[in-house]
């Protein structure tokens, strides 16, 4: 069988609005990316990653579309990315943290950018195999249906709740180049002997990482099931994001606001909680902002205001919410115009491991 990358297969099943799904059915639920438009001038992307699809919900509220705003730096990287318009709009978690992976040339630095997303709800049985093979890797919106693993198991298959794993083989993902910023996936198709061993092992979908193509399919033949002839059996395996640096940024002093009385190396009586933005840490993005604030002399800060972020204002926003965890000694009269820089790092071994497994029960009916 041929090898199906995930850009082709985009790019045919977006073509035409399919028939707006039945009741009852969870649809796929997509959004499109448009035109670039900087200051009233097209500007094409090198690279324009898509949001990951979720699932809907038959009668779900359709919106339109959604504008996103943001700037481009001189290295080509999206960067100020506004989110307030798609904030309240279902689903549109990885709107912001899919342009932040996306990038334009380099050595034209632009603003007043801004890019309008589509909407598309498509059951099933007609959404792109490649959207449905990412989904079932990553489903955060509930299992994936029925409907769904038809799309994606040969005809005739009788593997659909393949039998007990004796043998597990992992490629050396650490080894295998990644993405910064997306997850390269492979979905292989084999059968299973008298034996229980792997045969016929191919390629169906693939991102188009040929290095993890290749070491998915010398690991899969060296896996043993319980014996029992099989056919039609799907066995993913996929190489998380490599982490995307934030850019630099200002010094957090050289924002102080006038008049502030708070010590610069002022110590926490309960130190503040970091808590990851989960879209942006699924892609391995890392981020900063800087946030000013003022203290009750018990203790609280409050007043919190965001001075700046990047890449997007999202991790503005969790930066609120990680000074509003903490609390300072308490004092006699209080502090203002205290400043913090929060950084949201990626761990030393996140984006290096990649994991592989056959659909589990609890997915696979």
């Amino acid at each position: 069988m041929a090898i199906a990358t995930l850009a082709s297969l985009l790019l045919l099943g977006a073509s035409i609005p399919p028939p707006p799904p039945v009741d009852g059915e969870r649809p796929l639920v997509a959004w499109l990316p448009g035109e670039v438009l900087c200051d009233g001038t097209a500007v094409q992307p090198v690279t324009m990653r898509r949001p990951l699809t979720t699932l809907g919900w038959s009668r779900m509220p359709v919106a339109e579309s959604v504008t996103v705003r943001f700037r481009i730096d001189a290295e080509g990287r999206p960067l100020s990315i506004d989110t307030k318009s798609a904030r309240n709009t279902y689903p549109s978690q990885d709107i912001a943290p899919s342009l932040a992976a996306s990038r334009f040339a380099s050595g034209a630095p632009r603003t007043g950018c801004e890019i309008r997303y589509r909407q598309a709800i498509t059951p099933l049985a007609d959404a792109p195999v490649a959207d449905i093979v990412s989904y079932s890797l990553a489903p955060e919106s509930g299992p994936l249906p029925e409907a769904g693993w038809a799309r994606l198991s040969p005809a005739g298959s009788d593997c659909r709740r393949p039998p007990e794993i004796l043998v597990r083989v992992s490629p050396e993902f650490r080894t295998l180049p990644g993405t910064p910023g997306v997850r390269d996936w492979v979905l292989l198709g084999h059968d299973i002997d008298a034996r229980g061993r792997p045969r016929e092992v191919q390629t169906l979908y693939s991102t188009g990482n040929g290095a993890l193509n290749a070491a998915a399919g010398k690991a899969m033949r060296n896996w043993r099931f319980v014996a029992g002839r099989r056919t039609g059996c799907l066995n993913p395996f996929w190489r998380a994001a490599l982490p995307l640096p934030a850019p630099d940024g200002p010094d957090p002093e050289s924002l102080r606001p006038a008049g502030a009385t708070c010590p610069v190396d002022s110590a926490w009586q309960r130190p503040p909680v970091l808590t990851y933005p989960s879209a942006f840490q699924r892609r391995g993005i890392e981020g900063w902002a800087i946030v000013a604030y003022d203290v009750a002399p018990w203790g609280e800060p409050g007043n919190i205001r965001v001075l700046a972020s990047e890449p997007a204002d999202t991790f503005g926003q969790q930066a609120e919410q990680v000074i509003r965890s903490a609390r300072k000694p308490p004092s006699d009269r209080g502090a203002v115009g205290c400043i913090e820089r929060v950084r949201f790092v990626m761990g030393p071994r996140d984006g290096m491991e990649g994991q592989d497994g056959v659909p589990p029960p609890s997915s696979a009916p």
